[in-house]
């Protein structure tokens, strides 16, 4: 270790120390946080792996960065520092007040709900350098404005995120691991392939802790003003009984467009028949956790086992696998103000480990995505509309082809077992989270199940401004 590292790793230990009077109010704060993942259990382990003032000593407010190991995971903390009380409007901030130590007499508070320390972490992302074990980096060709109103954003789960000026949007990553967030890595990449539909890093800050990778904390990127969310696009046009289909069809347009440039922009490769089996034997074994959390999959599951069964012995040749979202649905989408699709947040799904979300799948993952997202849509209005639901898959899928050449439901086997997974995990998660919810999987879920039908071809959507594909596709199996 160099001199400068040395001398960095010992504040960095200093620092850590002195944050021990701040554990008992992290302990009761950390579990209510949306984004913690510990919920349901008491914390029994909490240390400091790292802490680093981002501003001058004395600064008040300060800005203390915190990485912390709860139980085996990384988190990362933003945290203000001030004289006690705080103002009214931080009020719902609070941590809690310190007794001893080097932040006796003062209280402690979420630093992200402060304008003036989120305007500090902004001008440490318009300035390049390191600080602490912190390094902050960005794009020399996309120079960010200072003075920018910040404003946070509301209703996330996994991570924070804060607006500025309505020109750039931060991210930043609350549960964190060693190695490149896809959330930085793949925009970057098609950013430099001259994919549009992704918007590029501008800016970003990592953690360098000696003996590992760095740890990807924060990317701030253009914000798309006057975007609609497609979830949010998709129930307005069911509430008010429109039509979805050209809007499907360009959406699977824009994703052909993003799959095929992170296939050229990123090294790919095919699965062998021994790692089709064991991708249906993770399904399998994914099944199998789920049905004995959720009783309620028991009668359906070996007609679910079958499209893994069926994965596993179809595959003579192998299935390309590439880099991917990871995540795709509704809500990963923006419907741009100029009427094109973007896609976003390309952190894959954060309980899975970092080293299986940076691994190359078969893209049919985001497709499946996408096809149960206008179920889970159509299903959330009442009456329930499958004809709209349909309507949108079909559309999906032919926009898909009208890009690559290849219609997803050409290969049903494949299209069939990743739509069952997904359904799995949908179950699971309404289970545990919203249990009012868990009919919706649970009808893809019995669908799913039925023996497979011989598909019969029919006729593509006629999009406004389209032409038939040439090729007639498969009415969607799973």
């Amino acid at each position: 270790m160099s001199e400068a590292a040395s001398a960095r790793s010992r504040l960095t230990a200093d620092r850590a120390a002195g944050i021990a009077p701040l554990e008992p109010m992290l302990r009761a704060w950390l579990p209510a946080q949306r984004w913690f993942a510990g919920k349901g259990r008491a914390i029994s382990r909490l240390r400091a792996v790292s802490a680093a003032e981002l501003l001058p000593p004395g600064s008040t407010p300060g800005l203390l960065h915190l990485l912390l190991d709860v139980d085996g995971d990384c988190y990362q903390l933003l945290l203000g520092i001030r004289p006690s009380p705080l103002p009214p409007a931080l009020g719902p901030a609070l941590i809690g007040h310190v007794e001893s130590g080097p932040y006796a007499g003062r209280t402690v508070y979420e630093a992200l709900g402060d304008p003036r320390l989120a305007s500090m972490l902004l001008e440490r992302l318009r300035s390049p350098g390191t600080l602490g074990p912190l390094r902050f980096d960005r794009d020399p060709g996309a120079p960010v404005p200072a003075g920018l109103t910040p404003r946070p954003l509301s209703g996330e789960q996994t991570n924070s995120s804060l607006i500025y000026g309505d020109s750039y949007i931060l991210k930043v990553f609350r549960r964190v691991g060693p190695g490149v967030n896809p959330d930085l890595e793949l925009p970057r990449a098609l950013a430099a392939a001259g994919c549009a539909r992704v918007p590029a890093p501008v800016a970003w800050y990592e953690a360098e802790l000696p003996g590992g990778e760095p740890l990807t904390l924060g990317v701030l990127q253009p914000y798309l003003r006057g975007s609609d969310d497609g979830w949010q696009l998709a129930l307005r046009r069911l509430g008010a009984g429109a039509d979805f289909t050209a809007e499907a069809h360009a959406l699977g347009r824009a994703t052909a467009e993003v799959h095929s440039a992170l296939a050229a922009a990123l090294p790919t490769l095919a699965l062998g028949p021994e790692q089709t089996a064991r991708l249906a034997a993770g399904m399998t074994a994914r099944l199998a956790a789920t049905v004995r959390e959720v009783p309620a999959l028991q009668p359906y599951e070996a007609g679910l086992r079958g499209a893994f069964d069926a994965l596993a012995a179809s595959r003579g040749a192998g299935v390309p696998a590439q880099r991917i979202h990871g995540d795709l649905h509704l809500g990963q989408t923006l419907r741009t103000a100029d009427g094109s699709w973007a896609l976003i947040d390309f952190e894959g799904e954060p309980a899975r480990p970092l080293a299986d979300r940076r691994r190359p799948e078969p893209a049919v993952r985001d497709i499946a995505g996408i096809l149960r997202s206008f179920d889970y849509a159509a299903r959330s209005h009442r009456p329930f509309a499958p004809a709209w639901a349909d309507a949108c898959r079909s559309a999906f899928c032919e926009g898909y082809a009208r890009t690559t050449g290849r219609d997803p439901r050409e290969d049903p086997v494949l299209l069939r077992a990743y739509e069952t997974d997904k359904a799995v995990y949908e179950a699971r998660y309404e289970s545990r989270h919203r249990p009012d919810w868990l009919h919706v999987p649970m009808a893809a879920i019995r669908r799913l199940s039925e023996p497979q039908r011989p598909a019969h071809r029919m006729p593509p959507p006629v999009i406004p401004g389209t032409t038939p594909h040439p090729k007639p596709p498969r009415r969607p199996l799973a």
